[in-house]
């Protein structure tokens, strides 16, 4: 089973583990990324950066990445949890859990969901810098569609 939110609110990540996990003894492994936000890009220092996303879109494209990871690993639960609005430094900005029956799968499910989060949901991301106020929206990284390209062939 699933859980799937898109929130303004942070996140406990305890308290997601502990309901990922409460009754269950056929877990095997617990792969886990929680992504936050730097206080620098490209040299310059972060005041904030701003998520949007259009609900519409977002909430049916996470749910085709989470199946996508479910069918590839046979997962016994998963958590997504992603943040919008604007976040300051150090803040979290995205919580993904992927529980399996043995740790690979469970990392790997991992890997592959923060992948296709970065390069496949809809959301926007814009940063204000700290020293002029000014504000760019961050484009897409060669790096990313890097990473996720290696989970093309599965």
């Amino acid at each position: 089973m699933a859980t799937i939110r898109v929130q303004e609110a942070d996140f406990d990540i305890g308290a997601e583990f502990a309901a990922l996990t409460a009754g269950r003894s056929d877990i095997g492994g617990i792969g886990c990324f929680v992504g936050t936000v730097r206080d620098h890009a490209g040299g310059r220092r972060i005041e904030a950066m701003t998520l949007e996303h259009y609900p519409a879109m977002t909430g049916p494209a996470l749910g085709r990445i989470v199946a996508e990871a479910e069918r590839r690993w046979s997962l016994l639960g998963c958590t997504v949890i992603h943040r919008v609005g604007r976040l300051r430094p150090g803040e979290n900005i995205v919580l993904v859990l992927a529980a399996a029956p043995h740790r690979q799968a469970a990392l790997d499910a991992a890997g592959f969901l923060i992948d296709f989060l970065k390069t496949r949901a809809p959301f926007w991301k814009k940063e204000t810098f700290a020293e002029t106020g000014e504000e760019a929206w961050v484009e897409a990284r060669e790096g990313d569609d890097a990473a996720a390209a290696r989970w093309q062939s599965g």
